[in-house]
């Protein structure tokens, strides 16, 4: 098993964006692209979304995803106001990149969360997917990676 989470193939690079339609256009027109559609992350009866370990119910976004190669998705991502790490990050830091994601492998959730503790993360977000068909879980790593790591574990 390779590093902390068992990988080193980034699957996903997710940015933080004020305006998900004039950021989704742009990127089309970079890319050649069609623009895709821009969704909410989720209901809360499914996602059970869950920030700095308190329930966040109110915590939404919208989402685009551009597939940029074998594995590789571009995410933007549009918060609500409600406090969540997407909402923080565009408070604290502004539009840009928010996280790089990882596909887990040979193991659960849990045992990457810990494991990626034990490296010095400290986990910020968590839910299901809007689905129901796995879970993410946001760990900060900017002490060391300068980042939020992304766990995702697919159910398929």
């Amino acid at each position: 098993m390779n590093g902390v989470v068992g990988t080193e193939l980034v699957c996903q690079v997710g940015f933080i964006v004020k305006d998900i339609n004039e950021a989704k256009k742009k990127w089309a027109q970079f890319l050649g692209v069609e623009e895709p559609e821009a969704t909410l992350c989720g209901e809360y009866e499914i996602t059970q979304t869950e920030f700095m370990g308190q329930p966040a119910p109110e915590a939404n976004s919208l989402l685009a995803f551009f597939d940029v190669g074998p594995g590789l998705q571009l995410e933007l991502i549009q918060p609500n106001e409600a406090p969540s790490t997407w909402r923080n990050a565009l408070n604290e830091m502004g539009e840009g990149i928010h996280h790089v994601a990882f596909h887990i492998k040979g193991m659960k959730m849990q045992e990457a969360v810990k494991r990626c503790e034990d490296f010095g993360m400290t986990l910020e977000q968590k839910g299901e997917y809007g689905d129901a068909s796995g879970r993410y879980t946001y760990m900060n790593a900017y002490k060391d990676l300068k980042c939020i790591v992304e766990l995702l574990e697919s159910d398929k």
